[in-house]
C-alpha cells in the first residue's frame, strides 16, 4: 500500500497553575525529541499564536500549537508510535504535565502543495533561526463530491495564485481529516506560510480574500470556517537542548533507550542553567551519548570537546569547574560527548578520523547548531578536532588540538595491536553485564604513561588519575578493537596549509615527544601558521592534570 503523508497538529493550552518553564522544559526536552527520533516523523515545529490581540489563551483559542510533517500517516497506528503515548516510555512527569493542559490533536492527510522560490525547508539546519507566520484556515464543507471539486478548483485556480503574489507568501500546503482517524469529522486545512516581514496587511492580500469567486465558495460550499495565525517559536530536534535556570530533575523511563536521557536543575561544573543528559544516533548506528550544559541563551557560542580514546567525557570535569568559574565565560554552552568505541554500539562503518568528523557534524546537526563557537580535543579527540576543521571549515569558527599528531606515528598499529592482545589476553568482563572490557592491566600500563610522575601525589590529582585508569578499564573491549583503527593510518598534513579557521596546538610539556611535534604543526598550519601552547608539569591529558592552566590558556584564546 503506498504511504500517505500528513500532518500530526495539535494545539494545547496550559491550565492555570501550570508554571510556564516546567511547559517549555517538558515540551522541548521530553516530549518533542522522542517524536523526533522516530524515522517517519521528518520535523516538529512549535508555533505561539499572534492573533490573540493582548488576551490570554483559552481552551477555546489556545495560544500554542505544534506541527510534525509524517512520511506516512500509518505509522502513527503502530507500536513504535503508539508506545510513546504511555507507560513506560510515558513517564510520570509527561502524565503530571499533560494532565494540566488542554490538548487537541487532529491527523490530517497530504492533498496538494505549492511553494515560492524563496521558500526554505525550516528544519534545516542551516536555516536555524529564520521566523515565518503561519495561518491555518479550517473548512467544513458541505457533503459530496461537488462541494469537494469546487473547493479544489477555486483553491487551484484562483486562491493560492492570487496568495502567491503576496509580499513575503513562502508556502500553501492544503490537507484533509486523515483516513486513519476514522471517527473525525471531515475537515480540509490550509496551511499558509509567510515571512516574518510580509503583505499581510497590504492590498494583495485584501484582493486575494474578497473576490467574487471566494465569496460564493464561502456562501455556498463552506459551512464552517475558522482561522488562526501563528509565530514559529520553537523547532524541534532528536536531541534535546533547551537550558534553563528551572529545569526539572527528571529522567526518561523508556526501558528500550540506550542511554537515559536526564535533565538536571543543577551543573556540577558550576554553569547558568542546569544540563542535560542524553544520545544521538548516527546515521550508520552509533549511539554518542552528551551531556549539555552552560548558558540559558539558546543562541549561546557552543564549544564542543572531543575525548581521547578509552576515556568518558569526565575527564573534562575539572576543566569546566575552572572554565565557568569566570565570569566571561558564562555566556558559552559546552558539549560533551563520548566518541565511537566507548561502547559496542560504535556504528557500522569502519571508525576513521573522518568518520569521527562527520559524528561532530551530527552532533551539532541534531542540536540544531549552525556552528560551533569552538571545537576541543585531545589523543584521538585531538585529530578530529584538527580534521573538522580542515573538513567542515563552514561549521566551525576556532578549534583547539591537544596532545596529538597530525598523521599517525609510523608502528602505531602494531603497537595498538599489541595493546589489544594484552586486553583479550586479561579477558576482563563488566561485573553488571557481563560485557568483555579492556581491563585493569591495560589500563594500568595506558594510564601511566599518561601523566606525568609528579601528579602521583598521593592526594587530589592522584584521585582523579585513578578515575581515569577505571574509565579505560572498563570501556568495551570490542568498542576498543574498532575504535583503535582510527590511529593506524591517517595524515592530515596536506590539508592543513590552505585551512583558514583560527587555531591552536597546545601539548602537556611532560608528553614525550609531543609539545615538539606540536610545535612544528603550528607552524605548519596555514598561510601564517598558529598559535602554540604547552602546560607545563602535565602529561597527555593536561586537563585533568592541570585544570586551572588549561581553562586559562583556553579563555585567553577565546577571548583574545
Amino acid at each position: 500500500m503506498a504511504a500517505v503523508p500528513g500532518i500530526l497538529y495539535v494545539t494545547m493550552q496550559p491550565r492555570d497553575g501550570l508554571p510556564i518553564e516546567q511547559f517549555h522544559d517538558w515540551y522541548n526536552n521530553e516530549h518533542g525529541p522522542t517524536r523526533l527520533r522516530l524515522p517517519f516523523c521528518e520535523n516538529g515545529f512549535r508555533y505561539r499564536a499572534n492573533d490573540l490581540t493582548g488576551a490570554k489563551g483559552s481552551e477555546t483559542t489556545p495560544e500554542w500549537m505544534a506541527i510534525y510533517d509524517i512520511t506516512d500517516m500509518a505509522e502513527l497506528t503502530k507500536e513504535d508510535y503508539l508506545r510513546l503515548r504511555g507507560p513506560p516510555v510515558k513517564t510520570p512527569r509527561e502524565a503530571e504535565t499533560m494532565a494540566k493542559i488542554k490538548v487537541d490533536r487532529k491527523l490530517y492527510d497530504f492533498v496538494e502543495s505549492r511553494e515560492s522560490k524563496e521558500f526554505k525547508r525550516l528544519e534545516e539546519v542551516e536555516n536555524e533561526g529564520q521566523g515565518n507566520v503561519m495561518i491555518a484556515v479550517f473548512c467544513e464543507i458541505h457533503p459530496g463530491l461537488e462541494a469537494k471539486n469546487e473547493l479544489d478548483k477555486w483553491y487551484r485556480e484562483e486562491h493560492i495564485e492570487m496568495l502567491s503574489k503576496v509580499p513575503g507568501w513562502l508556502r500553501t500546503r492544503r490537507f484533509i481529516t486523515s483516513s486513519i482517524d476514522a471517527g473525525a469529522p471531515v475537515e480540509y486545512l490550509a496551511l499558509h506560510e509567510y515571512a516574518p516581514n510580509n503583505g499581510l496587511a497590504g492590498l494583495e492580500f485584501k484582493a486575494a480574500t474578497s473576490t467574487k469567486w471566494r465569496n460564493e465558495i464561502m456562501a455556498n460550499t463552506v459551512l464552517n470556517k475558522r482561522r488562526r495565525v501563528y509565530n514559529l517559536y520553537y523547532t524541534f530536534g532528536p536531541a534535546p537542548r533547551h537550558l534553563a535556570p528551572n529545569l526539572s530533575n527528571w529522567i526518561s523511563t523508556d526501558p528500550t533507550s540506550p542511554v537515559l536521557t536526564k535533565t538536571l536543575s543543577t551543573s556540577a561544573v558550576g554553569a547558568n542553567a542546569g544540563a542535560i543528559e542524553s544520545f544521538i544516533t548516527t546515521a550508520d548506528g552509533a549511539v554518542l551519548p552528551f551531556r549539555l550544559e552552560g548558558s540559558d541563551d539558546p543562541n549561546a557560542p557552543l564549544i564542543i570537546l572531543d575525548n581521547s580514546i578509552l576515556v568518558t567525557y569526565g575527564i573534562w570535569d575539572g576543566f569546566l569547574k575552572s572554565f565557568f568559574s569566570s565570569p566571561e565565560n558564562k555566556n558559552y554552552r559546552v558539549l560533551r560527548f563520548n566518541k565511537r568505541g566507548r561502547t559496542s554500539a560504535c556504528g557500522m562503518k569502519p571508525i576513521t578520523v573522518d568518520l569521527l568528523a562527520s559524528d561532530i557534524i551530527a552532533l551539532l546537526d541534531m542540536l540544531r547548531i549552525k556552528k560551533a563557537a569552538l571545537v576541543m580535543g585531545v589523543s584521538l579527540g585531538g585529530a578530529t578536532t584538527l580534521n573538522v576543521a580542515l573538513k567542515y571549515p563552514e561549521r566551525v569558527a576556532a578549534f583547539i588540538s591537544c596532545d596529538t599528531n597530525s598523521s599517525s606515528p609510523a608502528g602505531n598499529s602494531k603497537a595498538w595491536g599489541e595493546r589489544i592482545a594484552m586486553s583479550e589476553k586479561e579477558s576482563a568482563t563488566a561485573s553488571d553485564s557481563g560485557e568483555p572490557i579492556v581491563g585493569q592491566e591495560l589500563a594500568e600500563i595506558t594510564v601511566s604513561r599518561w601523566f606525568v610522575k609528579s601528579s602521583y601525589d598521593g592526594a587530589e590529582t592522584e584521585k582523579k588519575i585513578n578515575e581515569v585508569k577505571e574509565m579505560v578499564a572498563t570501556n568495551s573491549r570490542e568498542g576498543f578493537k574498532k575504535s583503535v583503527e582510527a590511529l593506524f593510518e591517517y595524515d592530515l598534513r596536506p590539508e592543513m596549509k590552505g585551512s583558514k579557521v583560527k587555531g591552536m596546538f597546545l601539548a602537556g610539556g611532560g608528553d614525550g615527544v609531543l609539545p615538539k611535534t606540536m610545535k612544528d604543526m603550528a607552524a605548519e598550519y596555514g598561510s601564517d601558521g598558529a598559535k602554540f601552547e604547552i602546560i607545563e608539569n602535565a602529561g597527555h591529558l593536561p586537563m585533568v592534570e592541570k585544570p586551572v592552566e588549561f581553562a586559562r590558556v583556553v579563555t585567553g584564546f577565546l577571548h583574545h
